[in-house]
């Protein structure tokens, strides 16, 4: 610094006139690099909860004649180290392949002082052992009292001699774009670990889980930092750290963390239960695209397309039916797909709530009382087995291009069409239109149930329900389609 600072103050000197100009842009400089600094008070915010953070270790026996590579949770610090061993070692003698235990390393905090900790799921995922180091090294066993995937989160107890540091959790409907966060974790295993940053985004999905809602922090969050609290500067906890997006493991800026406010439900849940118990509707959505909204008169497109309604779910004796579009749940506006799981999963169950439905270009109200999400996927745990049905994705197709038949007993085997559904069967598609938009086509063995909510029972059916669209007009036409086990769709089909 003091090398460049005397190269460039002789040629000041000769300025003359704009010499005081810039001697105040020097004096303004450090100012500006403080503020670039972030606020004062991030060394007092740290200061003051810093024992609330807790280091997570975990153990797990792995026997490598029962498998490959060990499943760590994911940024843990032994991935690299197992994944070079078992490379080099793999079939070099009995020895390499003796079961052992591997360790890892996370993060949590403590919202209670008599030894309540807080972490992500994936860290403690599948461990035979857990303890928790508190800031002054002291280890501590730790028992599980719940754990949630869906969430990623998980709920520890640990008996310490004396009360510990707890934080509290603050409101993250509250945060704004651009305020300062404070991320506090045991990245690279180094131990306590303080970055700052500001919130970039919020209500992020990220494609992880049915409730994904991040927020995006620039603050620093690496490897271990996983389950660490993310910090607002009242010193409270507005985030569960748990993702990033790097291409080397490192923090580039783009980090993800729990909303508070989302973490307490479920933590509340876990403290009370041990488990989680989620609202549960029964239906099956889609995302309302553009095309499937000019077809229901829908402007601008909005809500949450019902594809499917479980028999044994709550929306089927409250009427809701194939082809309504949620717009509001219990007072709640669904502005789009994503928003209707999430609230649904944060009512009590069995409530009474009003769910308001556009059907056929009209507002219906219809009354549900919720369902217990976890009952409802035991359930179908229990009829489908193992042989679950892949997922359907929402699918816009340009043109027909389809060959189409009549459901015949020996059409149903091949294509292994269960017996209680009824429609046209596609049994080819012109490679022309399945090129055009390979990840949004329709396949053979699928099954079309309805064009624009009237049932077709042959090809000439459909046919001619198509024709008559096309005379109102109708540029796009919407069909109910259902998969070989009988798992619907809605399907955007261009009639130009």
């Amino acid at each position: 610094m003091s090398g460049h600072m005397s190269c460039h103050f002789p040629r000041l000197v000769r300025r003359g006139p704009a010499i005081a100009a810039l001697a105040a842009a020097i004096i303004i400089l450090p100012a500006w690099n403080a503020a670039a600094r972030g606020p004062e008070n991030i060394a007092d915010v740290a200061e003051q909860v810093i024992d609330a953070v807790v280091n997570i270790s975990t153990s797990q026996k792995v026997d490598p004649r029962m498998s490959g590579l060990p499943e760590l949770p994911p940024g843990s610090p032994m991935e690299e180290f197992f994944e070079e061993f078992f490379k080099n070692h793999r079939g070099h003698g009995d020895a390499d392949r003796m079961p052992h235990r591997i360790n890892s390393l996370g993060s949590g905090f403590i919202i209670d002082a008599s030894g309540v900790v807080v972490t992500n799921n994936h860290v403690i995922a599948d461990a035979d052992e857990i303890n928790v180091i508190l800031n002054d090294g002291t280890k501590l066993p730790a028992e599980l009292i719940g754990k949630d995937s869906k969430s990623d989160l998980a709920l520890l107890r640990v008996h310490p001699d004396k009360p510990l540091k707890a934080v509290k959790f603050g409101n993250s409907d509250k945060l704004r774009l651009g305020e300062w966060v404070i991320a506090i974790g045991n990245p690279f295993s180094l131990g306590g670990t303080v970055t700052a940053g500001i919130v970039s985004a919020r209500n992020r999905d990220i494609n992880s889980g049915p409730y994904d809602n991040y927020i995006q922090t620039d603050a620093a969050i690496n490897r271990g930092n996983s389950g660490g609290p993310l910090f607002n500067l009242n010193g409270e906890v507005v985030g569960v750290n748990t993702a990033i997006i790097s291409p080397s493991g490192g923090s580039i800026g783009i980090g993800f963390a729990v909303p508070s406010n989302s973490a307490v439900a479920v933590i509340d849940q876990l403290r009370q239960y041990g488990e989680t118990r989620r609202g549960w509707l029964g239906v099956r959505i889609q995302q309302v695209t553009d095309d499937i909204a000019e077809s229901l008169g829908i402007k601008p497109p909005r809500g949450a397309l019902v594809a499917g309604v479980d028999d044994r779910g709550p929306a089927k004796p409250a009427g809701i039916e194939p082809g309504d579009v949620v717009v509001k749940f219990d007072g709640h506006d669904i502005k789009d797909m994503h928003d209707l799981p999430r609230v649904v999963a944060d009512t009590p169950v069995g409530k009474q709530v009003e769910v308001v439905v556009i059907r056929k270009g009209k507002e219906e109200t219809h009354s549900v009382k919720i369902g217990r999400l976890e009952d409802g996927e035991k359930m179908a745990a229990a009829e489908a087995g193992k042989n679950a049905a892949p997922e359907q994705k929402s699918v816009v197709q340009k043109t027909l291009g389809l060959e189409l038949s009549s459901l015949s007993d020996d059409l149903r085997k091949k294509f292994k069409v269960r017996d209680n559904i009824k429609g046209v069967l596609v049994t080819g598609v012109d490679p022309s239109v399945a090129s055009a938009a390979p990840d949004k086509r329709l396949s053979p063995g699928d099954v079309i149930v309805e064009v624009q909510y009237q049932s077709v029972g042959n090809p000439a059916d459909l046919q001619t329900r198509l024709d008559a669209l096309k005379a109102e007009g109708k540029k796009v036409a919407v069909l109910l389609v259902s998969n070989a086990d009988g798992e619907t769709r809605f399907v955007a089909l261009s009639l130009q």
